[in-house]
């Protein structure tokens, strides 16, 4: 059937989406750049940096007859000194990942009857609206993740690390690093992944356009 092939191929693009935005957004959560961290140090001669993640934070220090040197802290739920910003976004940015991970599988289920052709007589249970519905929780989680990081670094307020992290509370300058963008490329896809999935629904496809 032409309608068949249509929504199985285009179940397919999506599926692919969600997928490569389920893999960016669990890459962006282990990558220290979400914010940077310019840092003034009247004791030292070379200028400083603080690379800030999410489960940790490196300073890199630029000798002249070096290879900057990174000393690298990580933090995880024990710690209680880590900023309000960094714990909320570590929850939406884990709660995306394993919401995506589900729409991945309930996508995988809904291709699984849809090339077996059982599908279309399940139409009240639609594995590819469960998954459309996750994908956009996930992306809206992982929006809400990027937005709190951003006006962090906007705002500049004071942040208070732990003592052996060896970082001041207000940096000399700071700006996002390119983990928010790997993150918002992860919730636009997610995005499209659930848009597709909505919009070319087999069932509802059906009930629109006659069967060839």
């Amino acid at each position: 059937m032409v309608l068949f092939n249509k929504s199985a191929n285009r179940q397919t693009r999506g599926f692919a989406l969600a997928t490569i935005a389920w893999i960016l957004c669990s890459t962006s959560m282990g990558l220290p750049e979400w914010q940077i961290w310019y840092l003034d140090n009247p004791v030292l001669s070379y200028p400083s940096l603080a690379f800030v993640g999410m489960w940790g934070s490196s300073i890199c220090h630029h000798h002249n007859n070096s290879s900057h040197p990174r000393v690298c802290h990580h933090y995880n739920y024990r710690d209680a000194l880590v900023p309000l910003d960094i714990r909320v976004a570590q929850h939406l940015l884990l709660v995306a990942s394993i919401v995506g991970l589900v729409g991945a599988v309930c996508a995988v289920f809904g291709l699984q009857q849809l090339y077996t052709d059982k599908l279309q007589k399940n139409e009240d249970c639609n594995p590819f609206v469960l998954s459309a519905i996750l994908n956009a929780i996930a992306s809206t989680f992982i929006f809400l993740a990027v937005m709190c990081n951003y006006f962090t670094v906007q705002s500049k307020e004071e942040v208070c690390f732990l003592p052996s992290f060896q970082l001041p509370l207000f940096p000399y300058a700071q700006r996002a690093g390119s983990a928010m963008r790997v993150a918002c490329i992860s919730a636009i896809l997610f995005l499209l992944s659930a848009i597709i999935f909505i919009t070319y629904s087999p069932s509802m496809e059906s009930k629109m356009l006659p069967l060839v």
